[in-house]
């Protein structure tokens, strides 16, 4: 069973370090441009996309979760029937984004702002990547459906295939064609229709067979479409509340001064880093967790949750005892900024405790998303937000200032794992024994 999560974990950790290295050479193309408008274009830029695909983020999970399931279950049918309704839902949404870019373009600049030059080039930078949207959707559906499949290398190799052809366009498009951010914006955008050529290739080449078993009106059966979109439409929910505290964490840091801006911005990154490698196990979680309730195994369910939770508190150990011993150091790898040096000192212990609050909130999202537990993911999520979150924040913040948001982003992630922890029972244990019902 180790065997098998690290077989499922390795890649994926490899695939999600790939991401950070995309936008760290996207920054430095700019950078070299002799101006920081074209910085500013990218990340202005660069939020939009964030926002819109990491709020269609449910496409993957729930397909990974159905499909997981589906394998268990051998159902042979039923795991292309997933992919195929899931690629068709992807599709129409991307072709909705583009028909509505200019309405979303508009609404995004209204609430972001910026410098009229730079939101000129961050306009020109979103109208061009934009063209990728049916792409990029199809790829996170295909990203799941593989690791459903319990496939964990073929989204590894497209997402570095994806990415190194992103790099190597940009640059092509920056230094060799002269473009500017719009030629960063062309790189990703043939990029990503780059990556889903890659995964329909990949599909051909070993699960073509499984063409045979699809009957198309099976795809569109309202039964199951319904059970579909109402997990999509929870996972929805839950992503939306996570997107709202890390946005509401960076407009109040915003709001306090430049310096604090600085200091949580740098510090967050740890946190971001660390669950680079704790998504890894969650991700085999995902997999694994459905195959089992898919095939009724409840005694293997029960045994990869516990090798799961060992797995990731010894990396929250681990990564608190490196953060412990090396993270001035860190910091003085992403900044010279004495000030913001200094001002950092006092926080650097939310930092320290955040792997152990954090790392069950990532390890049971994976057994919820394989489960396709989603009103229990939605519920929970909820709650952290409204009940521990903001309250935390606005009820001791008068006080403890920036300490008050830490507090309650930790608390915010800590609360996530004791929820679930506690309705694991009823939400996924209990599922094998009423014939494990992916309507949830």
């Amino acid at each position: 069973m180790n065997r098998d999560i690290l077989r499922l974990a390795i890649p994926n950790i490899v695939s999600n370090i790939t991401v950070p290295l995309l936008g760290l050479v996207d920054l430095a193309l700019m950078g070299h441009l002799g101006s920081e408008i074209y910085i500013g274009a990218i990340a202005l830029g660069g939020v939009i996309f964030n926002f819109i695909y990491w709020g269609f983020g449910f496409l993957r999970m729930s397909t990974s979760g159905f499909a997981a399931q589906a394998f268990g279950e051998k159902n042979i049918s039923e795991t292309v029937t997933i992919l195929v309704r899931a690629l068709a839902v992807a599709l129409f949404t991307g072709l909705i984004i583009l028909a509505l870019q200019v309405p979303i373009v508009w609404v995004s600049f209204e609430v972001i702002g910026g410098s009229e030059e730079v939101e000129t080039l961050a306009r020109q930078y979103f109208l061009i990547r934009v063209w990728a949207a049916p792409a990029a959707l199809a790829q996170f559906v295909f990203s799941g459906w593989f690791l459903g499949m319990q496939n964990a290398r073929y989204p590894m190799i497209i997402a570095i295939s994806a990415n190194v052809a992103n790099i190597l366009l940009s640059v092509l498009f920056v230094f060799g064609l002269n473009m500017k951010s719009d030629g960063v914006a062309l790189g990703t955008a043939l990029s990503q229709y780059i990556g889903m050529a890659l995964a329909i290739i990949l599909f051909l080449k070993k699960y073509r067979n499984l063409l045979f078993y699809l009957r198309l009106q099976n795809v569109f059966d309202l039964k199951r479409l319904s059970a579909f979109f109402r997990v999509n439409g929870d996972i929805f929910i839950r992503s939306f509340c996570i997107i709202l505290v890390f946005t509401f964490f960076t407009s109040k840091s915003a709001s306090s001064n430049d310096t604090i801006l600085a200091v949580n911005s740098l510090l967050i990154q740890l946190l971001l880093f660390f669950s680079f490698f704790i998504d890894g196990f969650a991700f085999a979680g995902e997999a694994l967790v459905g195959k089992f309730i898919g095939a009724k195994q409840k005694n293997h369910l029960l045994k990869v949750v516990k090798l799961l939770f060992i797995w990731g508190t010894g990396l929250a150990l681990l990564f608190t005892l490196f953060y412990f011993a090396g993270v001035n150091f860190i910091l003085h790898l992403l900044t010279s900024q004495e000030e913001v040096l200094q001002k950092a000192q006092p926080f650097l212990v939310w930092v320290i405790l955040v792997p152990l609050a954090s790392f069950g909130s990532f390890i049971w999202d994976g057994i919820y998303i394989g489960a396709t537990a989603s009103r229990a993911m939605r519920n929970t999520l909820l709650a952290s937000t409204f009940l521990f979150f903001a309250p935390v924040y606005y009820f001791l913040h008068p006080v403890w200032e920036n300490h008050a948001l830490w507090l309650a982003m930790s608390l915010f992630m800590f609360a996530r794992g004791i929820i679930q922890t506690f309705l694991f029972k009823k939400a996924i244990s209990l599922k094998i024994r009423s014939g494990a019902d992916r309507k949830n």
